[in-house]
């Protein structure tokens, strides 16, 4: 049997013992520098970055995950994974009253990732995308910071059982084409 493949208005045909069968949608990925099947930039690449510390005090600020995209880059944020060891005893226990977290992309909160005191999206439960567009030599940041507790206003950390947080950031980066030609 003799396949030929003809390319017609992204479309393919292809011939098969002389019988013509319509094919999928196909993109010139080495015009576009897309792949054919997903559309994402063939050079991309994942960033992972994640930490357990030590719960902060009051005032204090910790950045959890970091990634710094390269320069003449692009990307974009694709998760975010939270952890306090009290929920990972009790999972009821999503309150973060002494814990604020945010999103933050050049050092500017992402909304609406600001002023969290709950895990939204708890590490090792499969997390929800966000999908948070990030321009060329943009730096991305989990962050928590130790705050009074807004429910008993109390400027001590003695009600809180929180002791260890965690957090991880997942996302994609590639060249941004409009910098040039990568060769």
């Amino acid at each position: 049997m003799r396949l030929i493949a003809v390319g017609v208005a992204r479309r393919r045909i292809v011939r098969s013992e002389g019988k013509m069968v319509s094919g999928a949608t196909v993109e010139n990925a080495t015009t576009t520098g897309l792949c054919a099947a997903c559309g994402i930039p063939i050079d991309s690449q994942y960033f992972d970055d994640s930490s357990v510390q030590k719960a902060p005090a009051i005032g204090e600020e910790l950045v959890l995950a970091r990634f710094d995209l390269p320069a003449q880059y692009c990307g974009v944020l694709q998760y975010f994974s939270q952890f306090t060891d009290t929920f990972g005893t009790d999972t009821s226990k999503i309150a973060t009253p002494t814990i604020e977290w945010k999103i933050l992309v050049n050092s500017h909160a992402a909304f609406p990732y600001i002023n969290l005191r709950r895990i939204v999206n708890p590490w090792g439960f499969g997390s929800y995308p966000v999908n948070i567009r990030l321009d060329g030599n943009s730096t991305v940041e989990l962050v928590a910071r130790g705050v009074i507790d807004d429910r008993t206003l109390a400027d001590t950390e003695a009600g809180s059982d929180i002791d260890f947080i965690g957090g991880r950031i997942v996302g994609r980066f590639w060249y941004n084409a409009s910098y040039g030609d990568v060769m």
